[in-house]
């Protein structure tokens, strides 16, 4: 064996194997720190080191980059599909919470929807983050939001918009939206460093139709209309486009153009009933994260690719 070879060798089991830093490896060997760097990537670019992920990180790896890829993504987080439903979404609830947490400065606002899963993603932040969070309501609909009971620690200030989620008209809702009140809280959405959305699927396990906020014929309503899923309780069609109905009208919620225009926009959704809502929801290019598990993810790629979701990923 070369010399040159020998020395790579041993600068690659000091650094990889023994865990020294660069500087370690340095002075063991007698070299200059910036000589054990190129004999690093030397070794690497010889094969004397060879890096290998677990075929279960190879396959989250391309599942992740295929996604963002084809939606036009800046980053997409999946977490495993084992388990039950329940297990499903509250893990995923869990890595959406810390995968915010570590992108979270002090004193930072961010914006958080309507529904279960964030929900359960602002719960978890107020607990485990460890500067104070802003948060701000991206829909109308107080009680949504309030804190879950069991928490211990709440580490959390709500802006919360003072109006229900929908209003009995179109002309209740327009005088809503017009309310210093809730104009005080609006103004604030464009501030914020996150967004966090769920999405909604059309079954009567939707939060917003398990909870009656829309009732089975509001549903059956919407799905002839086209409607596969929600964000923010703006329903869209397969193809990601906004349907407009009087329930829409009677809506106290960021309009979907506001979405598109804000930074960081995290949609946070699991479960294969949701698959067709996501693939949709990633359509209206609104989103820059997705946050789901494998499996979900599986699915919303094996669905059938349209020219929008080819060629015109997600415009920002």
């Amino acid at each position: 064996m070369a010399y040159e070879d020998m020395l790579m060798t041993k600068a690659a089991w000091y650094y990889y194997f023994e865990g020294m830093t660069q500087q370690q490896v340095a002075d063991m060997m007698g070299i200059h720190r910036m000589r054990v760097v190129k004999l690093l990537e030397a070794a690497k670019q010889n094969g004397v080191i060879r890096f290998q992920l677990r075929k279960d990180s190879e396959d989250r790896m391309h599942l992740e980059r295929t996604l963002m890829k084809r939606y036009g993504l800046r980053d997409a987080f999946l977490v495993p599909s084992a388990g039950s439903p329940e297990l499903v979404d509250a893990g995923v609830a869990e890595a959406a919470s810390m995968y915010i947490r570590d992108r979270l400065g002090e004193n930072s606002f961010i914006n958080i929807g309507y529904g279960n899963t964030p929900s359960r993603i602002l719960n978890n932040l107020a607990t485990i983050t460890e500067h104070p969070l802003h948060c701000i309501s991206l829909t109308g609909g107080v009680s949504y939001y309030l804190p879950d009971v069991r928490s211990n620690v709440f580490n959390a200030h709500l802006h919360l918009i003072p109006s229900p989620l929908f209003t009995s008209s179109r002309e209740m809702a327009e005088a809503m939206r017009q309310e210093v009140s809730v104009t005080e809280v609006t103004r604030l959405i464009s501030l914020a460093e996150i967004s966090v959305v769920g999405i909604g699927a059309m079954d009567e396990n939707a939060t917003i139709f398990r909870t009656g906020i829309l009732s089975p014929s509001d549903r059956m309503y919407l799905q002839m209309r086209g409607a596969v899923g929600d964000i923010l309780s703006h329903f869209f069609d397969g193809e990601g486009r906004l349907i407009h109905t009087p329930l829409e009208d009677r809506l106290v919620s960021t309009g979907l153009d506001t979405l598109r225009q804000l930074k960081n926009v995290i949609g946070v959704a699991a479960g294969s009933r949701k698959a067709e809502a996501i693939h949709a929801a990633l359509l209206t290019g609104t989103l820059d994260v997705l946050i789901t598990d494998m499996g979900t993810a599986e699915q919303v790629l094996g669905m059938e690719e349209t020219p929008s979701s080819v060629t015109e990923p997600a415009a920002r």
